[in-house]
């Protein structure tokens, strides 16, 4: 049977894949569009699980609020480049995955991806995409926030994404430190979340430092002392300098609006993930000895 344009076109429009696999299928299956459609699915899920292995390191973190504002989701999706990052097909999926998450009450990934999306699952959607663009797609991490207070959220660029509950206070304060948790990338809300091991550890890197000095033990635990403190502000959303303000610490802007901070959440695009160093010297000329 001879496959002709508008047999492609319906193809393309129902599969969303690209012309040349669209009319190959069709050919391969004497022009039979069901069985093309499938066809392309199958060969779909092959090129996910080929591509599964692949670092994926770019990528969007997505935002997905209630109108009551009374709970939200960020959720991080991931694939191998930064251009496929800005691809319409890309951010479509992604706000997909966000939209359910916020809908669903998926608590995990491999839950959220068995929701359905236009009549698929987002697991199918997700392997479609992979064989159109051609690069490991992958949805990462999704957080979930849940609030009888106020939630403030905050996404930098598409890359950092914050949710923070608080109470007391108005939207506003809640927004601004999550701009500041965005920004500062605080550790934990105070010292009492910091774990002994944390505590500890810095400790004795300490003491080992301050007894290098050779100073007497009296001044050594000053010093040790001293700097524990400088450390702890580091690490803690209420010891840190406030971001638009650095006369104040969070703690005494939240004591100055009678609120405070129950917990936060912040995901950024690839971290932890460990990005392949490209040397584009050898990728050229390994293009080139396979041409």
């Amino acid at each position: 049977m001879a496959v002709t344009a508008s047999m492609v076109k319906e193809l393309r429009e129902r599969t969303g894949a690209g012309m040349m696999e669209c009319k190959k299928a069709l050919v391969e299956t004497d022009g039979d569009l069901e069985a093309a459609a499938e066809h392309l699915r199958k060969s779909g899920l092959i090129q996910a699980d080929k591509k599964a292995s692949r670092i994926a390191a770019e990528g969007k973190v997505i935002l997905a609020s209630s109108e009551t504002s009374s709970e939200a989701v960020l959720v991080e999706v991931n694939c191998e480049t930064d251009f496929v990052a800005k691809d319409e097909n890309f951010l479509a999926f992604a706000n997909a995955v966000a939209s359910n998450a916020l809908a669903s009450s998926s608590t995990d990934v491999e839950a959220l991806m068995t929701t359905d999306s236009d009549g698929e699952s987002l697991e199918m959607r997700r392997q479609a995409l992979v064989a159109k663009i051609g690069e490991n797609v992958q949805v990462r991490r999704l957080s979930r926030v849940s609030a009888t207070g106020n939630i403030g959220a905050y996404v930098h660029g598409g890359r950092i994404g914050v949710l923070v509950e608080t109470e007391g206070g108005d939207d506003e304060l809640a927004r601004d430190i999550a701009m500041h948790v965005a920004a500062l990338n605080p550790a934990y809300v105070d010292e009492n979340d910091v774990p002994a091991r944390v505590l500890q550890k810095e400790k004795d890197f300490l003491v080992t430092q301050a007894q290098d000095s050779g100073k007497p033990a009296e001044i050594i635990e000053k010093m040790v002392s001293g700097r524990l403190k400088k450390f702890l502000s580091e690490i803690t959303l209420l010891g840190q300098p406030f971001v638009k303000d650095g006369d104040v610490t969070v703690s005494k802007l939240l004591a100055n609006k009678g609120a405070s901070v129950k917990g936060f959440t912040r995901l950024a695009v690839g971290e932890g993930v460990e990005k392949k160093q490209d040397n584009f010297a050898d990728e050229v000329m390994q293009q080139v000895k396979g041409g």
